[in-house]
């Protein structure tokens, strides 16, 4: 039996034309078609949902989340902020490493609603014992642990790292550079936290390659990607023009406004946008990745752009050819939103600014490989 489905009277957000129409959206047995191959398909019912006034996009992807609920002390449940929130995959950024990524799979993957990817993180126990999993090199994986894990679990994307001194302690820079020896040989991706030095960043971007991810990028602490006067440092320039990448990562400490707009004053430069989201940044700053993708609006990009920055540039990152796009044939997740006015409010970043907030983000219906996952 056809399961037939048509999203009609949205605005649709295409990421991969910067547009925004207003037209129907067709879904056929879990994937997107035209809208005339799914009316074709005599006598099935058609399950015809009314998006009008709101926004239709493909399904948003948050790069960073850390949803090892009841597993470590970060742990949120991925459903509360993925699909309730628009949000059809979410990928966990290091909570699991070696040692735990089965019960990581059992408990959290395998049960979730909310498509669910993940960084493994080089510490083998990830952050399953504290948040200071860097301080030992012994409790690093091998090169072997890797190669072995990845090519049994495809639900790994990437390696992550968190070098900012409380993580790594003495350790300084070699745990980085262990993750750069095992990317090497896996050709993965590593997912670097930048934060408090040590490391400084001047140590740390040299060592990253086309591909890796660089996430709190727009942090407000000292040490960062900008000078004083706003402009990138060195190697933090020398890193994009290699093919690094630029993760907002919100989280509890980690995103600015004040970075943020001396950066886009001065670079017209893409970046993905996503939460850092846990148990203790839920309520606030953080709140879901729609309130996320509100600052940036409210910093002055375009719908369009922030749209890109969680759906076509985040599946990019990952090298995804299934999620973040509208094309005929691909998996059908969809996220529809709308934008509601909300003169007066005020939305609050990592270092306690508040920002005027006059629309925001909030969702509506989500749909997951075609079906409804949820709805308001």
């Amino acid at each position: 039996m056809n399961e037939r489905v048509i999203v009609q009277n949205g605005l649709v957000v295409d990421p991969e034309t910067s547009t925004i129409q207003k037209k129907d959206i067709g879904i056929l047995n879990g994937v997107f078609a035209t809208v005339e191959d799914v009316k074709k398909h005599i006598g099935e019912n058609i399950h015809y949902i009314d998006a009008s006034g709101y926004y239709v996009t493909p399904g948003f992807i948050d790069l960073h989340a850390h949803i090892f609920k009841d597993y470590t002390d970060l742990g949120i449940d991925p459903d509360l902020v993925g699909i309730k929130q628009g949000v059809t995959t979410i990928v966990d950024a290091g909570s699991a490493g070696y040692d735990n990524y089965r019960t990581f799979k059992e408990a959290i993957i395998e049960k979730s609603k909310t498509e669910i990817l993940a960084f493994l993180n080089i510490s083998r126990n990830g952050l399953c014992n504290g948040l200071s999993e860097l301080a030992n090199l012994n409790e690093l994986m091998s090169i072997q642990e890797g190669k072995e894990i990845f090519q049994k679990e495809k639900s790994i994307v990437g390696l992550k790292a968190r070098m900012s001194g409380s993580v790594v302690k003495d350790s300084g820079i070699k745990p980085l550079e262990h993750a750069r020896n095992i990317a090497n040989e896996l050709g993965k991706p590593i997912m670097v936290h930048i934060g408090n030095p040590p490391p400084n960043l001047q140590e740390i971007f040299p060592l990253l390659k086309d591909g890796d991810i660089v996430t709190h990028a727009f942090h407000g602490k000292k040490h960062g990607i900008l000078t004083e006067s706003g402009e990138l440092i060195p190697e933090a320039m020398a890193a994009i023009e290699r093919g690094v990448r630029f993760d907002v990562g919100h989280g509890t400490s980690s995103f600015s406004y004040k970075t943020m707009r001396k950066f886009k004053d001065k670079y017209n430069i893409v970046f993905t946008i996503s939460t850092d989201i846990y148990k203790k940044n839920y309520s606030n700053p953080v709140g879901s990745l729609m309130i996320t993708m509100t600052k940036l609006l409210s910093l002055g990009y375009s719908l369009t752009e922030v749209v890109t920055a969680v759906t076509k540039r985040a599946a990019d990152s990952l090298h995804l050819t299934e999620q973040g796009t509208l094309r005929v044939g691909s998996v059908a997740d969809v996220t529809i939103f709308e934008l509601k006015e909300k003169g007066g409010s005020t939305l609050v970043d990592s270092e306690g600014e508040e920002l005027g907030c006059n629309q925001q983000l909030t969702p509506y219906i989500t749909l997951k490989a075609g079906k409804v996952a949820y709805q308001k």
